[in-house]
């Protein structure tokens, strides 16, 4: 992959962004599909169910440094969950997305967190868990603490946003992208120019207990 501002990415032409492959993971009705619309067109609608998956393409600008996501938009119905691990394949990054107001798919997030684990080596991923939808927080199952501990527990980024009111979903891709850029500057052996805030934990912490066995 190849960087306009300075940062080489292997394999791409020179003067071009880096390209990153995101995928998108959760539950069908969390809004993986309003966050990309929301993060890609500034649109926002209600959007039927995705069929096995949606694509859309963004590119980034960090400054002088710029970057492509290809955005792989996962169905989060049960009958296409066995062909959704076939886009995990490739994947730079992956945003792992539950509704602040459904429990279950908080924990669902989690189950996609250990299919993404099975198939892809620790580490070679940049994951964030969102938790969307916080205009309806009245309605709110999910604290945002809860939230927080989950990801510091697996050392994943983590924000909460409203792809509905467009609060902080710009925010939350450009944290991966950051995260991304870091990561392969490090590679290359160069300082680095920026970072996310990756979410740790100083005392390991349990799993939810809605997915405890």
């Amino acid at each position: 992959m190849a960087q306009a501002g300075g940062v080489p990415c292997p394999g791409a032409a020179p003067g071009q962004p880096c390209v990153f492959k995101l995928v998108l993971l959760g539950s069908g009705s969390v809004g993986k599909s309003s966050l990309a619309l929301r993060y890609v067109k500034n649109d926002f609608k209600s959007i039927l169910p995705t069929v096995g998956c949606a694509f859309f393409t963004k590119v980034v600008e960090l400054g002088a440094v710029s970057l492509k996501f290809e955005i792989w938009d996962t169905a989060g119905q049960e009958k296409y969950h066995s062909i959704c691990h076939l886009y995990f394949r490739g994947a730079n990054a992956a945003l792992l997305v539950y509704d602040i107001t459904r429990k279950d798919s908080f924990c669902k997030a989690q189950q996609w967190l250990q299919d993404l684990e099975r198939q892809v080596p620790a580490g070679e991923v940049v994951v964030m868990l969102v938790g969307n939808k916080t205009d309806l927080g009245e309605q709110r199952e999910v604290t945002f603490q809860e939230g927080k501990e989950f990801a510091e527990s697996k050392k994943l980024l983590f924000m909460e946003a409203s792809a509905k009111l467009n609060h902080q979903v710009t925010e939350v891709f450009s944290a991966l992208a950051r995260e991304l850029l870091r990561r392969e500057e490090g590679k290359q052996g160069r300082p680095q120019r920026g970072e996310a805030v990756l979410a740790r934990s100083r005392v390991p912490v349990g799993p939810a207990r809605c997915c405890a066995q």
